[in-house]
Parts: C-alpha cells; structure tokens; sequence
C-alpha cells in the first residue's frame, strides 16, 4: 500500500494537469525543479583529493522535481528526488537513489484540515519539533504520516500528527506523536498576543532501545540509568505585540532519557531550554536582545543518531549570521548539550543617507566555559548618487576546539575590517565590490578577500573572487589562493548559473545547523525553474 499511495497521486496530479489543461477553472498546477551537477577536479595541495569523487567518480548530483495541484478543496503534492553520486549526505563519500521523495494529500472542510503523507510543519519555534528541509546541508526530515488540525473557535487552533521521520528514501523506524494548542488575542486592537503549548512523545522500537541497552551495559555500574522507550517533551511561549514593542518566550522540558552527549557517549538525563527574543523599533531606531539556556536538550529519533541525522527538534540561534565570506567561515551552532548565550543589537538610522549597526554575542557553556565572542560594527553610506558604501568591522573569539571537536586548538581571536563598494552605471547595470581582511593567528592564519561583481538586470549576473591564505599560521604551510569565478542567467522563471569553485575545508551552517565540508575544487553548475 505505501508504494501504491505515491502511484496513485502521480496519476492524480498527471489527470489534473490534463483537466487544467482543458479548462482553466478546474484546478491549479504548478511545480518547481531545482538540479546541481558538480565536476571534481583534484587538488592534492588542499586537500581535495583522497576519495571516491575525486579519484574515480569525478562528477556527481541532484535534483528535485516538485508538482502541485489543487482543486474541490483537495491540494496534492509529489516531489521527485534523484541522487547520482551526490556528495550532498556524506561530503567525502557518493550518496545514489532515485525516488519519491516526499507526496502528500490534503483536505480542508468544516474547520477541520486533513494531511496525509510527508508533512512538513513545527510547534512554537520548533524548539520541541520541527520537520523541515534545507537542501543546502541535505536535511529532510519530514514526519511520514497523518496531520489534523481543528478551529476550535475563531481564536483557537489544535493541531494533532503521528508518524515516522523520513530518512532519505526510507524511514526511522521510532514513532513520533504530537498536539499543539495555538491562539490569537487582542486587547482593544492595540495589545496582540499569540500564547501556545504543545507536547511530543517519541516511542523507540525494539531494536533502537537494545542498541542503547547494549551502549549503557558498557558503562560503569554507578553511572548506568535505566533508558525509557518514551520520551516526552513540553513547550510554553507566547508572541507578545504592544505597538513598537515584540517579546517572544518558549520554556521547554524533556523527560528522562538515554541521548548522546559531546564526546560520543551515553547520558539517560532529562533536559530543559529557555528562549526568550525582545525588540523594540521606531523611526530611525531598532533595537533586539536574544538570549538562550540550553541543558541536555538533545532530541533524535534514537540515540543510534548523531550530527544532523534523526532530528527531531530545531534550535534557535542566538549569534546572528554574517554574510561576509571570512566571517561566517566560523559561525557558531545552536549546542544541544549546554549552551548560555546572550546577543543584542542597536540599528540608528538618523536619515535616509547613514545607518550604523552594532552588535555584541556572548556565549559559553552552562560549566562556563567560554564559547563565542562577537563585537560588530557596521555602517552604510548613500550619500552620493547612486552610490552605497558598507564599511565595518568584526572582532571574534571562537573556541574552534568545542565547535569543531578539534582537540588541543586554541582559541580562534579574529579581527575582520570589511567594506562593501555599489556603484549603480544606470537603472539596469550594477558594480559591487567587496573587500574583507582577517588578522589570526590561529587555524590557517589570515586571510584576505576580493570579489567584484557585475549585474546586468534582470538577466545576468557575474562575479570574480579571490579568498587568499596571506599569513599562514604555521611556517610550512603555503600561501594559497581560492578563486571562484561565477555567472548567472536568469529567464522568466528559469535561473542557470555556472561556478569553477576553490574551497577551503571548514564548517558550513544554515540557521544555528552546521556540518563539516572538506575542500572542494571544481565546477558546479545549477539550474532552478518553478512553473
């Protein structure tokens, strides 16, 4: 039957194509494909070389093919995935299949809305569950299963699902349930909130908890716990709006239960987070403050999993990204373990011509062990016609030993001035150019940054880069450029675009979730459409 479900909303969405095309008030189709193909070219001198795609395979991909159609209150969605020596999972290893990867059907009717199939949905901000996908680090974890959701009244919602979490073509084999009550109220159309509670129970299979049981019996006798088949987890929070002030809060609690802690090993413990998020803006002024406590709030499928596999749950960042390529080479992640952060920042833009931005992130462990330091500045300048000027500086401290499970390497202190160059030649062509310097002594030393980028609107794009390894940190190692060269061509709803790339390795995040990628030479290419 799991297989027949998929065939037969293929067929479905195939008729109503049809139907769409034979009158236009039937229903809407639409859909969207998204293809990457890479070239890898070895390159013993960074490293990129050593395995299977670089010695043997020497190209590989992936694509997605999603189709949408909606008609008599039903919406039914089939999203085709194909892997052919993807270096997407595994960054050093080729990952192959081709298959659904993700269908569903949906109904809406009486205030009840009715989803089957791959469901993508979170509770709160997602601090106990979030099934998402960031094809960027190859997350999918879509819940395999049955979604409801009711209107209790004009004010109320609830929402109920239970399922298995997908794992690429397959499923994880323990049970994940789920309710969430949201609401939406308002004092006088001037104070708005938005209070919600939710729970999760995750069940493991039988085989799941004997892996685990084998794990603990390894341990010494005064540290084995008894693991739990269930674990539970709660969530409170709330959306508070009062004019120019927003504050959002979430306070989580997970039972007792068997997960891995930083260094690989086995903890039966219960676990806990705080998320809190303040902002207050009015003309020419904004201000933010974010802060996070996190303790043992590790939540997988089992804990068989690890890194960025079996995720049940999403945590909040509280350091903000950085779009500056040096920069967010050390970005840090959201920690599961134990994590205290604080950041805040001031944006004053007195008028239409200067903006200043500072910001400042403190973070360490719950034992107070120093993580993350950040102190930023950044101004923008438009002033003169058809001109924008960025100019900024970073000042950073990373414990490159906690984030990256690097043993014995000091602490990254970095100080990056940056400055960004927009010349507008007329209303359809543009020039921008970016510089960065950062000054380390630490991981590969310093490193400079250049890129020039030329748009042509709407249509294409170039750019030119150069990432230099300036001062290396030690004495043997070489100065080594990373050029990139890249261009764009954009068509209606179609987007092709070609890159030769030069990679240093290090650590590639999305959103507080980061991996390890080694470094890559070679030439991706791209193409995206949506119709």
């Amino acid at each position: 039957m799991g297989q027949k479900l998929p065939i037969l909303l293929s067929s479905l969405l195939l008729a109503g194509t049809a139907a769409t095309a034979q009158n236009q008030n039937s229903g809407v189709f639409s859909g969207d494909l998204m293809t990457n193909v890479n070239f890898f070219n070895r390159d013993t001198a960074i490293n990129a070389s050593g395995n299977p795609l670089y010695d043997n395979l020497l190209s590989g991909g992936e694509s997605w093919l999603s189709l949408r159609y909606s008609n008599y209150g039903f919406t039914g969605y089939l999203r085709m995935d194909a892997f052919h020596n993807s270096n997407l999972r595994f960054p050093t290893q080729p990952t192959t299949g081709f298959g659904i990867g993700a269908w569903s059907i949906s109904k809406e009717f009486q205030k009840l809305s009715i989803t089957g199939g791959y469901i993508y949905d979170q509770i709160g901000s997602g601090i106990i569950f979030r099934a998402y996908e960031d094809r960027g680090l190859l997350i999918d974890n879509a819940l395999v299963g049955l979604r409801l959701k009711y209107d209790l009244t004009d004010n109320i919602s609830v929402k109920a699902f239970t399922g298995q979490q997908k794992n690429l073509f397959d499923r994880y084999a323990p049970i994940i349930k789920g309710i969430n009550f949201e609401g939406s109220f308002s004092i006088k159309d001037k104070v708005f909130f938005n209070p919600g509670i939710g729970a999760v129970n995750r069940t493991m299979d039988k085989s799941s908890m004997d892996a685990v049981i084998t794990r603990i019996n390894a341990l010494p006798l005064e540290e084995r716990k008894e693991p739990k088949y269930n674990m539970y987890a709660l969530t409170a929070y709330n959306m508070l709006s009062a004019g120019n002030f927003s504050w959002y809060v979430e306070g989580a609690y997970k039972s007792q239960e068997a997960f891995n802690d930083y260094n690989g090993g086995i903890q039966v413990n219960d676990g806990s987070l705080f998320y809190t998020n303040m902002s207050y803006a009015v003309k020419g002024l904004a201000a933010n403050v974010t802060a996070k406590r996190t303790q043992n709030f590790v939540m997988r499928t089992s804990p068989s999993e690890s890194a960025n596999f079996g995720m049940v749950n999403w945590q909040p960042i509280v350091a903000q990204i950085r779009p500056q390529r040096l920069i967010a080479r050390y970005t840090p992640q959201s920690l599961d373990w134990s994590e205290l952060a604080l950041g805040g920042n001031i944006l004053y833009s007195p008028n239409d011509e200067y903006d200043f931005n500072v910001s400042y992130t403190h973070i360490n462990t719950i034992e107070k062990l120093k993580l993350y330091r950040e102190a930023y500045f950044e101004t923008n300048i438009r002033s003169i016609k058809n001109v924008r000027l960025q100019l900024g500086l970073h000042y950073m401290n990373y414990n490159q030993e906690y984030y990256q499970f690097k043993p014995g390497h000091p602490m990254v202190k970095a100080l990056t001035p940056f400055a960004e160059f927009a010349y507008k030649l007329s209303p359809k062509r543009s020039i921008t150019v970016q510089a960065q310097y950062m000054d380390t002594k630490q991981d590969f030393g310093s490193w400079a940054f250049l890129q020039v980028e030329y748009a042509l609107a709407p249509k294409w794009s170039f750019a030119l880069s150069d990432m230099y390894n300036i001062k290396p940190s030690t004495a043997t190692a070489k100065k080594e450029h990373y050029y990139n060269a890249f261009v764009a061509y954009t068509k209606g709803a179609h987007r092709f675009s070609a890159a030769w790339v030069k990679q240093v390795e290090g650590i590639n995040c999305t959103g507080g979730v980061c991996r390890y990628e080694p470094a890559f030479n070679g030439f991706k290419l791209m193409i995206t459409s949506s119709f």
